[in-house]
């Protein structure tokens, strides 16, 4: 396989999973729409946190697609499938229970199963996405960090979409799960094909060579979308709806055309040089793989012996007390600014954005420092 041919199917891979990962965050959009559900259902304060809590406490289960993502590895597209199946039921029949006033799926319990079903869709994505990014031999730590960060960036995509579709209000519960329930479908099925059709598996395919270059652009990539995303976002600029929801695609698809092109320059300026310097690079790299697979063989535990590292817990406490609470003022954000006078849904996305910044940093700074 060629260079450059290595290297377009690398970043087309790259580009799918951020494109699942950037519809996969769906329960991020909780707030853009939990005032609007509230009325709706007619449910108290009380009610509505329970919707949110069972959508975290979905991902409690999040183990069974890791188990069968490493008993079967040949069928990574059936896990992500599953995932996507989950998300269809969880949002679609929340979606036509308002849509169609369906009596006995109005009621608080059948809302409470789907948010969990919904929420406990999402680790089956994540799963097939982190899998799948592992390719990345040498750079699978700071290629994951990339990735992931763009499920930070849901909310706000989710938003620019339902402002495209329509600027009524009173529908904005109905949009928002609609979208959750066939978009992230939609770029799942996209996934699929492009794995079946360039018959890319998890570990099939050679990590290609010049990285530092590469990741380099990737940041750069990502930092500009997360700038655009706040500037956007911003209360004081106005951008019509079509204008943003394009930007944004566009840079979605950044690094399937941006990166291959500048990897293909610089392979023909290099020469016989650049020949030279891959040989090099090729050496390092080898060296790389090594002390990573050694790293990885070191931390392939069972679950006994993980319950026992303190390491282990201090995971737990520091996610407990940072995201697990932060996600309780996430998901009521937008009533909280109603409540001052503020449209919600502005600053909604505005938080979406600064949280992929957020997500995004410690992986640049981790790559760098390494």
């Amino acid at each position: 396989m060629s260079l450059t041919l290595t290297q377009f199917l690398s970043w087309s891979l790259v580009t799918v999973i951020i494109w699942v990962q950037s519809f996969s965050g769906t329960n991020s959009t909780f707030p853009g729409y939990s005032s609007q559900l509230k009325q709706l259902l007619s449910l108290s304060q009380r009610h509505l946190n329970y919707f949110a809590f069972a959508s975290d406490a979905g991902k409690l289960l999040g183990f069974i697609s890791g188990l069968a993502a490493s008993h079967f590895p040949g069928l990574d597209w059936l896990v992500l499938l599953i995932g996507s199946i989950l998300g269809l039921i969880g949002y679609g029949l929340q979606y036509l229970a308002i849509k169609f006033h369906i009596t006995f799926l109005l009621s608080f319990w059948s809302f409470l199963v789907l948010s969990f079903i919904a929420g406990h869709s999402i680790c089956w994505m994540n799963t097939v996405c982190l899998v799948f990014i592992q390719k990345f031999k040498s750079n699978h730590q700071v290629a994951a960090g990339i990735i992931t960060s763009y499920q930070g960036l849901s909310t706000k995509i989710y938003t620019d979409i339902v402002h495209v579709v329509s600027s009524a209000p009173g529908k904005r519960a109905q949009h928002y799960l609609l979208l959750n329930a066939i978009l992230p479908m939609i770029v799942c099925v996209i996934f699929i094909a492009n794995v079946v059709a360039l018959k890319i598996d998890a570990v099939g395919l050679g990590e290609p060579r010049n990285m530092r270059v590469a990741f380099l652009l990737m940041f750069v990539i990502t930092i500009f979308t997360g700038a655009y995303s706040i500037i956007s976002s911003s209360l004081s600029i106005k951008i019509l709806p079509w204008v943003n929801a394009t930007v944004i695609g566009l840079f979605l698809l950044a690094p399937l055309t941006v990166i291959p092109i500048v990897e293909k320059v610089r392979e023909k300026s290099n020469g016989d040089l650049g020949r030279m310097e891959k040989e090099g690079e090729d050496d390092k790299e080898t060296q790389v793989v090594v002390r990573e697979e050694i790293v990885v063989v070191r931390e392939e535990i069972g679950w006994k012996l993980m319950l026992q590292r303190l390491n282990f817990w201090l995971y737990i406490v520091v996610y407990f007390l940072g995201p697990t609470i932060g996600l309780i003022f996430l998901n009521n954000l937008g009533q909280i600014v109603e409540s001052r006078g503020y449209a919600g849904t502005a600053f909604v996305p505005l938080s979406s954005s600064f949280g992929f910044f957020g997500r995004l940093i410690p992986s640049f700074i981790d790559y760098y420092i390494r």
